[in-house]
């Protein structure tokens, strides 16, 4: 095998395993709101961070009976809920603490008498010291949300697997989402080669891995990569966008492992009858050493963008436009 360009194994390795590391933490955080007693859980988010929210809601939604909902920080600040107040727990992640959308969403939600459990990377920023409950760790925001949804299921007497997963996660995981990135290698390449100028791709996707879907589409292709994209879940797919697909339409369906599942199969069923530049990411075609089958729906979406980061770092490379400059965003006032 040459080379992986951008790819730093023992980084990868270390990243996902400090924040498996971080749930103590979270554990302690959340079996404090859970004995002192809450009304519901909102995830408060904003594009990219709004789509980890949403991948959160998913995976509640199939397996609890809390109250919990989803909201976009936007437009709470501009429409508010009433469902927010006393005994709402608020669930946010910033990597800057600047994010004036996220900045004022907290206000609004503790002035309402929520409080708010941060994960922000960068300890120093305002919204650190904003928070009710902080902790500050970078990346993987999919897993710690997921953790912290675990940990309430768990304490709901809602998730009795819970130790048996997380035992096969702190072993396994790590190390697994690096051996997916290295078999992912040589197809990224490919793909990039294949999309690198398309004019506009498609990407569809369900279940757990809508939010990556939408999140894949806006902040990847659109925002880092300056290429122009539209999302669709898959259960939308056959509701409009079908009759816009022809045979050189680029498509991407993401197919994962959770109950969801079928619905991205329709899609892929339906696709050779009428495209012919169409690409099919299924996780279950990446193995991971040492993680049950019946736990393979619950990280699906971080082997996706384990295969995704590959995609990206060809993209990348081929079109010459490094991924963090951006044209508008953060550059002026707007």
């Amino acid at each position: 095998m040459s080379m992986i360009i951008k790819f730093d194994e023992q980084a990868q390795i270390d990243s996902v395993q400090g924040a498996l590391a971080l749930r103590p933490q979270i554990e302690e955080i959340v079996n404090k709101i859970c004995a002192e007693g809450y009304k519901n859980i909102c995830w408060l988010g904003i594009g990219g961070t709004w789509a980890s929210c949403l991948q959160a809601e998913v995976h509640m939604k199939e397996m609890s009976s809390l109250n919990f909902f989803v909201e976009n920080a936007a437009e709470y600040i501009a429409t508010g809920n009433n469902k927010i107040g006393e005994g709402t727990i608020v669930i946010i992640s910033s990597v800057t603490g600047s994010t004036i959308e996220m900045v004022d969403g907290v206000k609004k939600a503790q002035a309402a008498g929520a409080k708010v459990f941060g994960f922000i990377d960068k300890e120093t920023a305002a919204l650190a010291e904003m928070v009710d409950y902080c902790i500050s760790y970078p990346a993987n925001e999919q897993l710690k949300f997921f953790m912290v949804a675990d940990c309430f299921m768990k304490n709901a007497g809602e998730f009795e697997d819970y130790d048996a997963f997380y035992a096969e996660l702190d072993q396994y995981l790590a190390k697994g989402l690096v051996e997916v990135e290295k078999a992912a290698d040589e197809f990224g390449k490919a793909y990039a080669e294949r999309h690198c100028e398309d004019p506009i791709h498609y990407f569809v996707g369900a279940g757990n891995h809508y939010g990556a879907t939408y999140s894949y589409a806006m902040c990847y292709w659109e925002e880092q990569h300056w290429i122009r994209t539209k999302s669709i879940h898959s259960a939308e797919f056959f509701h409009g966008m079908l009759e816009i697909v022809d045979k050189n339409t680029a498509v991407t369906v993401f197919v994962g492992e959770d109950s969801q599942r079928r619905l991205s199969e329709r899609v892929v069923a339906f696709l050779p009858k009428v495209c012919a530049n169409y690409e099919v990411i299924d996780t279950k075609d990446y193995a991971i050493e040492g993680i049950s089958e019946k736990y393979r729906g619950h990280i699906s979406h971080l082997v996706m963008h384990a295969v995704t980061n590959r995609i990206d770092a060809h993209v990348e490379r081929i079109n010459c436009h490094p991924m963090p400059i951006r044209r508008y965003y953060r550059q002026f006032d707007y």
